[in-house]
Formats: C-alpha cells, sequence, structure tokens
C-alpha cells in the first residue's frame, strides 16, 4: 500500500510520507520523489543500471531525509536516472549509509528544483509510525 499523497501547491509539491520504520519512510520518500519526476517511472528504465553507495551524517533525523533525497536528486539529475532501489547497510537517526540502484531515463516530467526545510519533522503518530510533509520545490 501506497504510504505516501502528492498535493500540488502554488509553484511547490507536498509530499505526505509515512512509514512504520525509519527505512520504510525513507523509501516512501523517495518512492514520491520519483512519482514527482517520471510518474510512470518504471516503464522508462532501461537495462543499464547505475549503482552508487552513500553516507550521510546529518544534524537530526528530518536533516537526514532532506539530505538523503537531496543527494539522491543531484545523482538523479547528473547521472539522467531515476534510484529505485535502496539497501540501507547503516541507518541511525542521524546518519545513513546505503547503496543504491537507478536505471537511466530519458527525460524527466518534472524538474524539482530542491526539497525544502518548511514544514518537515519527522515524528511519531498515534499509531507508532513515522510521518512527515515534505514540500519540493518545482
Amino acid at each position: 500500500m501506497k504510504s505516501y499523497t502528492i498535493s500540488p501547491h502554488t509553484a511547490d509539491v507536498r509530499l505526505k510520507i509515512r512509514g512504520k520504520t525509519l527505512e520504510e519512510i525513507f523509501l516512501n520518500a523517495l518512492e514520491g520523489m520519483n512519482r514527482i519526476l517520471i510518474k510512470n517511472y518504471e516503464k522508462y528504465l532501461n537495462e543499464h543500471a547505475i549503482v552508487k553507495e552513500m553516507t550521510i551524517s546529518s544534524f537530526d533525523t528530518t536533516t537526514l531525509l532532506i539530505d538523503f533525497l537531496s543527494e539522491i536528486l543531484t545523482l538523479s539529475y547528473i547521472n539522467k536516472a531515476i534510484f529505485h532501489t535502496v539497501s540501507f547497510l547503516e541507518i541511525g537517526p542521524n546518519t545513513l549509509h546505503v547503496r543504491l540502484i537507478g536505471g537511466k531515463v530519458k527525460s524527466f516530467k518534472k524538474d524539482i528544483k530542491a526539497i525544502s526545510y518548511h514544514e518537515a519533522e519527522i515524528r511519531r503518530n498515534q499509531k507508532g509510525e513515522y510521518e512527515t510533509t515534505l514540500v519540493l520545490d518545482i
């Protein structure tokens, strides 16, 4: 089941995300960002897989999520690729080490300029799930 919603906003897109674990909320955020870049990106991926590893340390978990998405967004534009598979080699409240697998695409349907800190705050809801809202500048 999809654990994110995409809502258009003036010059931005809001991405509401939740997940039972830190890994899940990070994966759902990436899935949502990829769907904004190319709605049905699976059919545009070709067999040219791109593998990258990334280590990030940030101030807190919310900043870690924004840094994670920002780094992948940069890699996506540099490699003209969608990174769709993530293996978490390590994840903590403010650090992570991941292996990413992506596939080349011909173009992006929307450009995301940045992931904003506005409204971003990872917290637990009444069910104990992690949730946050991200504003993506398009």
